[in-house]
């Protein structure tokens, strides 16, 4: 675990546990997307970060760490929710390859806006919408493997719905998310290429609540191979701890296959986020 990560760590256990927002149920929120926006770890959700009802702010922070065969990521940011209508999201994320000693670095600023809906209380699913832009600021690798731009923006839509005692007396959590995307490797490989300039994804998540502080849960992101390289879509299994309101850890498994023609990348992916 680097020096940069580590402190972030102890940085979030040190923080006071004094709560700006209160009003939403333990859990209901999820964690935080390496890409910065409220959500699982892979896919954005249609909840916004943090706890804020509609007369109340909300401030969340993370950091995440991915590990895989030939690739670490660590990626830390935090969301504002405004009046549980929109989320102001920023991400800054380092990607080491570790065969060639070198960090690829993008920072990712992010809008989610709410709809409709209530993810527990509505008769449908909440709905959001949201964009991410992302800027790589190394992009003589993206370039070299035949990436046409260092920028892009995602747009998607989610929709989120949990199910009361649905399970056996547990709740379940779905998520199913469609984005549009030009991005190479989430953005880390530049943006468009000589397979393709852009096309519609989709990202589904699904979580079982076995308690108010334990959900467990799967990820599965599709993704577009636009180098040629066969990018291959990523899938995760996770296990999330919400102690309370205030902070949560999600500890996943990451099977991310082919990552820039170099095989089974699979590992393992830690999160702390913490709300206030």
């Amino acid at each position: 675990m680097n020096r940069r990560f580590s402190f972030s760590l102890l940085l979030f256990m040190l923080l006071p546990l004094v709560s700006f927002a209160n009003g939403k149920i333990l859990a209901t929120p999820g964690v935080s997307q390496v890409e910065g926006s409220g959500g699982g770890g892979l896919v954005p959700w249609a909840q916004l970060a943090g706890y804020a009802t509609e007369d109340e702010l909300a401030f969340s922070a993370f950091c995440t760490q991915a590990n895989v065969k030939d690739f670490q990521l660590n990626s830390c940011g935090g969301q504002v929710n405004f009046y549980d209508r929109l989320e102001v999201s920023f991400a800054k994320q380092h990607f080491d390859v570790k065969p060639l000693s070198l960090t690829l670095s993008q920072e990712i600023l992010g809008l989610k806006l709410r709809l409709y809906g209530d993810l527990v209380y509505s008769t449908w699913p909440q709905l959001s919408v949201g964009i991410q832009h992302k800027s790589l600021t190394t992009a003589d690798v993206a370039f070299s493997l035949g990436a046409k731009e260092d920028t892009g923006t995602d747009f998607y839509l989610a929709a989120s719905k949990l199910h009361l005692g649905l399970l056996a007396g547990y709740n379940v959590l779905w998520n199913v998310s469609l984005r549009y995307t030009q991005a190479n490797e989430m953005g880390l490989l530049g943006f468009s290429g000589p397979n393709g300039n852009g096309a519609l994804q989709t990202e589904m998540s699904v979580a079982v609540l076995f308690n108010k502080h334990i959900a467990v849960g799967t990820e599965y992101r599709h993704k577009p191979d636009n180098l040629g390289l066969k990018e291959d879509d990523w899938q995760d299994v996770f296990v999330a701890w919400f102690p309370n309101k205030h902070v949560n850890v999600t500890l996943a498994y990451l099977d991310l296959g082919t990552i820039a023609g170099l095989s089974d990348q699979k590992g393992w992916y830690l999160s702390l986020s913490g709300s206030y």
